[in-house]
C-alpha cells in the first residue's frame, strides 16, 4: 500500500523535543454488486472509503508507543465514523496491544490469503469464520471489553496470543516460515460453544501459484448458539499471475454449517498508481450467489 507519510516533530514545552510519526493511509472503492438469494435478486451500487491513521513515538529506551484508528464510510454497510482505537507498545520483537485488538485468529496466516473481488463476496474462504476476536474497522471491536494481545516474532517464527471478555476468549497462534512455506496452528478457549476451538493452515508458492489450505474446528455441528451453527470448515485457495499486471484468485470451501459447497473466482488488474480494476463471482454456502465489479484506489 502506498502511504502518504507525515513524519513530523511534536514540540514539547520542556527541555527536550520528541519525534512523532503520523501516517495516513487507506483506500477507496466503488462499483456494483449483484446478489441472488434464490428468492430475490438485486443490483446495487457499493462503495467504501477508509482512512487509517497510525501514530507512534519512541522513548529514549527504544520502546515504541503508538495507536491506530480508522475513519470509514460505506454504502449499505451501516456504521460511519471512527472505530475503536488499538494502542500498543513495541520493543525487540515484542508487541503488546490493547483495545481494538487484531485478534490472534483474525491475524493468523492462511485465513486471508486471498481477497475475493471488490468487496470480499461473503468471505466463505476464511476458515475460522469470524469466530474469534478481530479488529473492527467500523465499530468498537474489543476496545469495550478489555481486549489485550501479545505478539512476538524472531526470525521465521511468530507467536500471537489474544484475549478479551467477549465469551471469555483466549486464543494463541504460532507460525513458522520455512523455505517459502508458512505453517500455522491455533487454539482457542471460549465460553461460546460455536467459537473456533483449533485451526491449522499451510500456504506457499507451488509452481506459478500461491496456494493455501486452512482448516478450523468451529465447535460441534450439533451446537447452535443464537442461530449460529458449529462445525468444521475447510478452505483451499489459490492466486495465479497471468501477466505483469493481472492475477486471478479462486477458492473452494466446505463446512458442516453450509447448505452447499462454496466456491468463487475473481480477477485483479493493476492500472498503476495504486489503482486497480477488480471483480469476481461466488456461490456461497447458503446457496446465495454474489458478484461484483469496480475500481479500488490505495493511498
Amino acid at each position: 500500500m502506498k502511504k502518504v507519510l507525515f513524519a513530523t516533530t511534536a514540540l514539547v514545552a520542556t527541555a527536550g523535543v520528541a519525534a512523532a510519526d503520523i501516517t495516513f493511509s487507506g483506500y477507496g472503492r466503488f462499483g456494483v454488486q449483484y446478489t441472488d438469494d434464490g428468492t430475490n435478486d438485486s443490483l446495487d451500487v457499493t462503495s467504501r472509503l477508509r482512512l487509517q491513521i497510525d501514530v507512534s513515538a519512541e522513548s529514549d529506551a527504544g520502546v515504541t508507543f503508538g495507536a491506530r484508528t480508522r475513519f470509514q464510510t460505506a454504502e449499505g454497510e451501516g456504521d460511519t465514523g471512527m472505530n475503536g482505537v488499538r494502542f500498543f507498545a513495541r520493543t525487540n520483537g515484542f508487541e503488546v496491544g490493547v483495545g481494538n485488538i487484531y485478534g490472534a485468529l483474525e491475524n493468523m496466516p492462511g485465513m486471508y490469503d486471498i481477497d475475493l473481488g471488490l468487496t470480499g463476496l461473503g468471505y466463505d474462504y476464511t476458515a475460522f469464520n469470524s469466530r474469534g476476536d478481530a479488529y473492527s474497522s467500523s465499530g468498537a471491536g474489543n476496545s469495550g471489553d478489555n481486549g489485550i494481545e501479545v505478539i512476538y516474532s524472531v526470525g521465521d517464527f511468530k507467536a500471537h496470543v489474544s484475549a478479551s471478555e467477549t465469551s471469555d476468549r483466549i486464543a494463541a497462534v504460532a507460525s513458522y516460515n520455512y523455505n517459502g512455506w508458512t505453517m500455522a496452528a491455533a487454539v482457542q478457549d471460549s465460553d461460546n460453544d460455536v467459537d473456533t476451538e483449533w485451526a491449522l493452515s499451510v500456504s506457499g508458492n507451488f509452481g506459478p501459484a500461491m496456494v493455501s489450505l486452512a482448516y478450523a474446528a468451529n465447535g460441534d455441528e450439533d451446537d447452535v448458539v443464537n442461530g449460529v451453527q458449529g462445525g468444521d470448515h475447510i478452505v483451499l485457495a489459490a492466486r495465479f499471475d497471468i501477466g505483469a499486471a493481472t492475477n486471478i484468485e479462486a477458492y473452494v470451501a466446505d463446512a458442516d454449517y453450509f447448505a452447499e459447497t462454496s466456491y468463487g473466482i475473481d480477477f485483479n488488474h493493476d492500472m498503476g498508481g495504486g489503482t486497480s480494476l477488480r471483480g469476481g463471482v461466488a456461490s456461497l454456502g447458503d446457496d446465495t450467489t454474489r458478484a461484483d465489479l469496480g475500481v479500488r484506489f490505495n493511498f
